[in-house]
């Protein structure tokens, strides 16, 4: 089964059996809600589309989006990334991790971030229906291992 893992410094922390996921996180000065939807595939983490909920500093419209139900969406073409790197800082607050209709904050799964701690990588991976091990995270595997 193809699944999310997520892991720091070539450590896996959590797989993820899912077959899609939203990353959201609030822009740091603008403070405005940006996502971004993904499809997990074994070639990479697809990207679909990405929804701002206004503009601002670092926060252009790219061309072709469309303002609806508050937000502007939009699609960019980029091929999956393998892995998706995500710098969490203190300051900046934390990323969410959105699926099943909920999001969850990334320190449910590796604690709040740090300043010298190094960019959180996700990417799409097998996922073993055994259980890993019976550790669970909101109810998922999880555990610490090698990463790819």
């Amino acid at each position: 089964m193809i699944g999310l893992c997520m892991g720091l410094a070539g450590a896996v922390w959590a797989q993820l059996p899912l077959p899609a996921f939203t990353l959201a996180w609030t822009h740091t000065i603008e403070k405005i809600r940006w996502e971004e939807d993904y499809r997990v595939t074994p070639s990479g983490l697809l990207l679909g589309e990405a929804r701002i909920k206004g503009t601002g500093a670092g926060m252009e419209v790219p061309d072709g989006a469309v303002l609806r139900d508050g937000s502007w969406h939009y699609q960019n073409q980029v091929p999956p990334l393998q892995p998706l790197r995500v710098g969490r800082t203190p300051e900046a607050g934390d990323y969410q991790l959105c699926y099943d209709q909920r999001c969850h904050a990334l320190s449910e799964w590796l604690g709040p971030p740090k300043a010298s701690q190094p960019a959180l990588e996700l990417w799409s991976c097998s996922v073993s229906a055994d259980g890993l091990a019976g550790h669970t995270v909101n109810g998922y595997p999880a555990y610490a291992g090698t990463a790819r």
